[in-house]
Formats: structure tokens, sequence, C-alpha cells
């Protein structure tokens, strides 16, 4: 039994790897501050001995005894790190100081939740690790897309002059139960969306492009991460490689929920970028062939299930 700390484990993908981590017969300590996540995700685990809450800002100093952190403290959709930008960038920054700290003085291994975002507008498709990105520094996105590269150059800095043994994964767009209703990514909005039967807003002329993976795939990629040998330490792309327009997106989600919502264009944010799609070959060769495995249909009913039940529990 491993004692493993998860940094933003009351998130939408905390929670999942927090749930994980408990299946897999560890012990978990989960520190959030509840700043963009809800408690009421890891209320059912809160039953388990072997689990343990902390309300923390990752931009503080914490001590514990652990063999493992997962550090996955920041707000990840536009809405919520646009909301207080220099408080995006402490998280990311001043988190990753302190959780190295920590992994410095008790010999722990440590994994950097990056994002694909270190990506920028790309210019070259599909992103592969040793493209270097292109990011605007000073705009609207720029506290999370800076945040999460200083991050990743803080990580390999601690490994090259204090041998701290680390993990980089760079996260690729993710969907499934427990997203936020007010999370502000596309995926959510277009369910909430077609589920009240309001109109379904693509910004743009929805020709961009994502990647989708689920939850599910996303946990299995960094658990795998995290159980290699020392000496690979990423960055590593995970994420879905098959790319779908806004558009098609917007289609299917119609189709599965048969909504008769319409689908409306709006002007396209600044900065959003126009394409995003993974080069997973390092993950696939590096991470035992891992892949996505969970169809996007398949996801995404999953997910209109859970949104479909929250909305009905609101109206309670």
């Amino acid at each position: 039994m491993k004692r493993i700390l998860v940094t933003g484990g009351a998130g939408f993908i905390g929670s999942h790897l927090c749930k994980r981590l408990l299946n897999e017969r560890n012990e978990v300590i989960c520190m959030d501050n509840l700043f963009s996540s809800s408690k009421d995700k890891i209320i059912p685990l809160l039953e388990n001995p072997y689990f343990e809450f902390v309300r923390h800002d990752v931009t503080l100093p914490y001590f514990a005894e652990v063999d493992e952190i997962y550090n996955l403290a920041c707000p990840a959709s536009p809405v919520h790190y646009q909301h207080d930008a220099i408080q995006t960038i402490k998280t990311s920054v001043l988190g990753a100081i302190n959780t190295l700290g920590l992994a410095k003085r008790v010999n722990a291994k440590i994994l950097q939740a990056s994002t694909s975002e270190v990506y920028g507008d790309p210019e070259v498709h599909p992103q592969s690790e040793e493209y270097w990105g292109h990011v605007n520094p000073i705009g609207i996105r720029s506290c999370y897309d800076e945040g999460k590269r200083c991050a990743e150059s803080l990580f390999i800095n601690y490994h090259e002059q204090n041998s701290i043994k680390i993990k980089i994964v760079r996260i690729f767009n993710t969907y499934g139960p427990r997203m936020e209703l007010n999370d502000g990514r596309v995926v959510s909005n277009f369910i909430i969306q077609a589920l009240k039967g309001d109109d379904i807003t693509i910004y743009g002329d929805g020709s961009q492009s994502r990647s989708f993976q689920y939850v599910d795939d996303l946990v299995e990629g960094m658990m795998r991460m995290m159980n290699t040998s020392n000496d690979f330490i990423g960055p590593v792309n995970i994420g879905n490689p098959r790319e779908i327009s806004m558009l098609e997106l917007a289609k299917i989600i119609l189709e599965l929920t048969g909504s008769k919502s319409k689908i409306i264009n709006l002007p396209l944010p600044t900065d959003d970028p126009t394409q995003r799609q993974p080069n997973i070959d390092l993950a696939k060769k590096m991470l035992n062939n891992w892949e996505p495995k969970i169809d996007l249909k398949v996801g995404l009913q999953k997910t209109i299930e859970y949104f479909d039940q929250t909305l009905k529990k609101q109206k309670l």
C-alpha cells in the first residue's frame, strides 16, 4: 500500500484519480482548496478509511509523509482560470515549487499534470512532445499556458539539480462525469445546452478541431506514467488522436440527446487554438501500449446521463 497525495483531488479529474487509486488499495490524501471544484465529487470516498480530505491551497507549503504525489491543482477551464489570472499563475508556479519541495524532503515520486495548452495555437499538426509550441505570453490565456510551461521547467530543473523522481504528462481535452455544470468547456456546454433545449453556441464557423478522451482513459495513462522507470520522465502526451470539428461534435450531442436545440455561431474567442491533436506514439511506446479505449459516443452517453441526473436534482 502506497501513501499518495493528489493535489486538486476534489476536481473533475482528481476525483476520478482518487477513486481509482483507492480501488488499487492505496492510501490517498486529497488536497484541494475547492476554488473550481466541489466536495460533492468526493463525498462517496469519505467513507473509505484510507481516504483523507485536506482543505488547503497548494500555493502554501504542505507537509506529509507520502510515497507519490500527483500534482493536479489548477483551474483548467478558461472560465475559471481567467477569473483570477494571478491566482492561476501562482497555483501553477508556487504549487509546483511547494510539491517539488515536499517530494525532495520525503523522497517521493511526483507527477505533474501539464496540458496540451503548452503548445498554444500550434503551427505543427499533430503535436508531438518535441514541439516547443506557439503561445502568446501576454494573451488572455497566458496565465494558464505560461503557468504550466513554467511548471514543466521547474520540474525539469528540480530533477536535474536535486535528482527528484519526476514525471510530466501533457493532458489533452478530457471529458466525463463530474465535470462542473459551469465548466465552460465545449463538451459540457454543448450537453447542457442540448438538455435544456437552448441554442448550441459554436464559436467561429465550427471548423476548429479538438481531440477528446474519456476521463478513465486519462487516469489509466497517468497511472501508467507514474509507474514507469525513473529514467523516463516525459513529457508525454495523454490524449485521443481522433480529431473532430466542433460542428461535428455538436451534431453528435444533438443526436445522442434527441434535442431540438438549434446551432448558432458566435465570434471566436481571442487566442483560441484552431487545431489540437496529439501524437501519442511516445505514450504507446513507453506506457505499455497505452491508447484511448472508450469510443467517443459511448463516453458522451455516460457524460450526458450524468448531466441529465445533475440537472434534475437541481430542480427538486
